[in-house]
């Protein structure tokens, strides 16, 4: 099969200027690009539009919705060929059969929760055959999560590992890597994640270097020790030869905008040391994770149903206040941050409580006739600490100014249930068109390469992340004039404008702005 695109402005992903020509797609490659004529089986005109290459969103949560809704249409439609699971040390494997029903409650209220799969699938092998059985729409790569190593070698508990506990997340991480990830991730504000020292970090940073993989890092503050926490993850790169890569980069909370200068610093003396430091960036001024990150870490000790325990104790309950209202060395606060009219709830786990979504924890208190502490501690106890939120914490400069850095590439970091974050609809024409055309705060050729060939070489991916002869064919065709988001916090789930075709490895994926609904979905899973 042969599809020859016409007419195009075509951005290699390179970041050089781009050029007026034509490509050729034979089967799931890129057989020809440049000025040319030749007869095809299917031929696309692309006058007036723009060809990239597929956009690869480095930090994904489609883990449980890539095996349920294989279409990933919020994805698709925005023009992402290529995702990356297992985000934050709380993903789908390793998942070994005694921790199945605890992990599932620890794992909802990120990724979500579902009766439709079978669960009993115990390692990362397993779970990336699953997804090539599930025939994807966008190729998948997968991140080894901290979190479920650390569950699988020695439980949820709040402690530090012995010397043969160690040894044995070690010998799993090698494993999984073995199984085909791209590296290590971690949540350092997640459990069990949050209850690792640096050290334990580092050892296993060493593992993930000899396979010359990635470590991507939630750090353990974004807000009040975010200096430290930074020095943190540096020293793992130094001390163990581990490229880095922090998720979402940012600084939250007004009094905390004070640090982004030495932030910048610490980027640059890291890289004057040879340190290889990269991150992902949203490009919105507010956050999406689980309610439950406002509990102090104590209240998650020993997983979901000691959460749950705690929530029901009133004496539990008024030690959660103090040290919210007085606060945590070295936790961050969320309500301390953002406060409480600036947090809103995206999802939840029951019909009970639909009709909190979309409310702030102000409002939520107003409508329960509670104080605000009792109405957030009961929705979580209801809903077994399944709850979605959103975050407001920064400003539009900022987000700009971290934008521009030579370490960033775009991503999503989008939660798919509930009414979500509108980052995972929108978020990468929403850099094309509010920050490339509107604000200029990026070329295209610039914005196009953070999307593509920059993600692609900070994970290691190969054949991808450019329009080159002989790569595979992940292309997506918009209209730089028009693309942008449409999604707003009122109304997050809103598709695009100005993604015209989508093309993975080879196969027509969307058409003039529509998805192309077949049994033939052609994403793969990619092994590093």
């Amino acid at each position: 099969m042969t599809v020859l695109l016409k007419n195009l402005q075509i951005f290699t992903g390179s970041g050089e200027e781009p050029f007026k020509g034509n490509i050729l797609i034979e089967n799931d490659r890129i057989k020809k690009i440049g000025s040319f004529m030749i007869k095809a089986d299917e031929i696309i005109d692309g006058q007036g539009l723009c060809a990239a290459p597929g956009f690869i969103d480095t930090h994904s949560h489609s883990d449980l919705n890539v095996l349920i809704k294989p279409e990933l249409l919020p994805k698709v439609m925005q023009g992402i060929t290529t995702e990356v699971l297992g985000q934050d040390g709380v993903s789908m494997a390793p998942l070994p059969e005694k921790y199945i029903i605890p992990w599932r409650k620890n794992l909802a209220g990120l990724d979500g929760d579902s009766d439709e799969i079978d669960w009993h699938y115990k390692t990362t092998e397993n779970y990336l055959k699953m997804i090539e059985d599930a025939k994807p729409s966008i190729n998948e790569c997968y991140l080894v999560p901290h979190g479920n190593v650390r569950m699988e070698a020695m439980g949820l508990s709040d402690k530090q590992p012995d010397s043969f506990e160690l040894e044995r997340m070690k010998k799993i991480l090698q494993r999984e890597m073995q199984a085909g990830a791209y590296g290590l991730s971690t949540g350092l504000i997640y459990m069990p994640c949050a209850y690792s020292a640096t050290e334990e970090i580092i050892e296993l940073c060493k593992i993930v270097a000899q396979y010359d993989g990635v470590f991507v890092i939630h750090q353990r503050s974004e807000a009040d020790t975010i200096i430290d926490s930074m020095q943190e993850v540096i020293r793992i790169g130094q001390e163990s030869g581990v490229k880095i890569h922090y998720s979402h980069f940012k600084v939250c909370g007004k009094k905390n905008w004070k640090y982004i200068e030495d932030m910048i610093n610490l980027l640059d003396k890291a890289q004057a040391q040879g340190i290889r430091v990269s991150f992902d960036q949203y490009p919105y001024v507010a956050g999406s994770t689980m309610l439950g990150v406002i509990l102090p870490p104590w209240v998650h000790d020993g997983g979901t149903d000691k959460v749950l325990e705690r929530l029901h104790n009133e004496n539990d309950r008024k030690k959660m206040i103090y040290d919210i209202e007085n606060g945590i060395d070295g936790w961050d606060n969320f309500i301390d941050f953002a406060g409480m009219d600036n947090i809103y709830i995206t999802s939840v786990k029951t019909d009970k409580n639909k009709d909190a979504i979309g409310l702030s924890l102000t409002e939520l208190a107003k409508k329960c006739e509670k104080n605000a502490y009792d109405a957030v501690f009961d929705l979580l106890y209801e809903e077994e600490n399944a709850v979605g939120m959103v975050d407001f914490y920064g400003t539009e400069d900022h987000v700009k100014l971290f934008m521009q850095r030579p370490e960033m590439n775009v991503c999503t970091d989008g939660l798919l249930g509930g009414k979500p974050h509108p980052r995972a609809f929108g978020a990468f024409p929403r850099v094309l068109g509010k920050y490339v055309r509107e604000e200029k705060v990026l070329s295209l050729q610039q914005a196009v390469y953070k999307m593509t060939k920059k993600p692609a070489e900070t994970l290691g991916i190969k054949e991808r992340g450019q329009l080159k002869e002989g790569f595979f064919a992940d292309i997506v065709v918009f209209d730089a004039e028009n693309v942008i988001d449409k999604g707003t916090f009122i109304e997050p789930m809103q598709y695009p404008a100005g993604i015209e075709y989508v093309f993975v490895n080879g196969q027509k994926t969307l058409e003039k702005g529509k998805y192309i609904a077949n049994k033939n979905r052609c994403g793969k899973v990619l092994y590093k």
